[in-house]
This record gives C-alpha cells, sequence and structure tokens, in this order.
C-alpha cells in the first residue's frame, strides 16, 4: 500500500486518538513548571517505565525546540523533537511533537497543551491534552500504547518531584 494511503486510512480515527490525562502533584506549580521546562529534569522522567532518555536538549520559549532520544529497554533508539508554540511560565505550554520512524521519516505528530494549575495546599493540578495531527502505520504501536505510556510518564514525574522537594 503507497505510505500517502497509509497515512489516510490512520488520519481517519485521528480524533478517536485524542487523548486528554489530567493528575494532580504533590508540588507548586513553580516546582512542577522547573520539571519540565529543565532538561536535566526533564530526562530523569519523560519516558514510560523502562525507558531512559541519554540525550535531552530543551529551550523552552515560543519556537524553541525539544530532543530527544528515548532508548527502550532492549537498546532501541527512538528519536522525537518538538516545537514550541506558546510558553506562559508557569502556566501553559504548547508544543508539536514528531516522532520520528525507522527509516526516519515522520511516523506521528501530535500537539500537545499542557497546563499547570495551582490547587490549595501547595499542590498542582496537570492536564496535558494531546491531538494526534498525522499518524502512519508504523506508529500503531506508540498509539496504542500512548495513555499507558502517559500515566506511567507522569508517575516519574511524581516521584521526581518528591525528590527534588
Amino acid at each position: 500500500m503507497p505510505a500517502d494511503n497509509a497515512r489516510t486510512r490512520a488520519g481517519s480515527n485521528l480524533e478517536r486518538q485524542d487523548l486528554v490525562v489530567t493528575r494532580v502533584f504533590d508540588a507548586p506549580r513553580e516546582l512542577v513548571w522547573k520539571a519540565w521546562t529543565e532538561a536535566e529534569h526533564f530526562s530523569k522522567w519523560f519516558s514510560p517505565y523502562g525507558f531512559t532518555i541519554p540525550e535531552c536538549d530543551l529551550d523552552p520559549r515560543p519556537g524553541g525546540v525539544l530532543r530527544i532520544v528515548m532508548r527502550g529497554p532492549g537498546g532501541s533508539e527512538h528519536r522525537m523533537h518538538a516545537v514550541f508554540d506558546e510558553v506562559v511560565e508557569p502556566e501553559r505550554l504548547v508544543f508539536s511533537s514528531t516522532l520520528d520512524g525507522a527509516d526516519g521519516a515522520p511516523m506521528l505528530v501530535i500537539h500537545d497543551t499542557v497546563t499547570f494549575d495551582e490547587q490549595p495546599g501547595n499542590r498542582t493540578l496537570l492536564t496535558m491534552r494531546r491531538h494526534i495531527v498525522m499518524a502512519t502505520g508504523e506508529a500503531a504501536g506508540p498509539l496504542a500504547g500512548m495513555e499507558m505510556g502517559t500515566r506511567q510518564t507522569f508517575e516519574r514525574l511524581a516521584e521526581l518531584l518528591g525528590a527534588m522537594q
């Protein structure tokens, strides 16, 4: 099947693939923001369990770029890059990220909006809205695990925030 047909077929269910994940963290908003916007912290938590981020460049400003290499439990490497569209400290991050496929071509493009809302008791409500912009057939696995992976990533963030306090 031609690549364009694979993209069209995957694209027909894009709305169904959108995801919203919320979580309240027992940490002040400024600390949660810091964990999202400083590479030394971001690289410690932004992946599901069993994955690591050996390479991370993070420039959180409009037009700034995020580049990571995520290494899987078996040693496979997955490259992701993102461009920040909006950065409102410490309230909101908006960025579009691209996960490259095995051939180096984009296989998945996601538009993310992350909001940081102060809660009573020095807590933070984090909401991540993930809109699938483009997906090829190769993205079926990452899409199937996106919700679980995002939740595990937030678990890792909670662990890091506990250690940072």
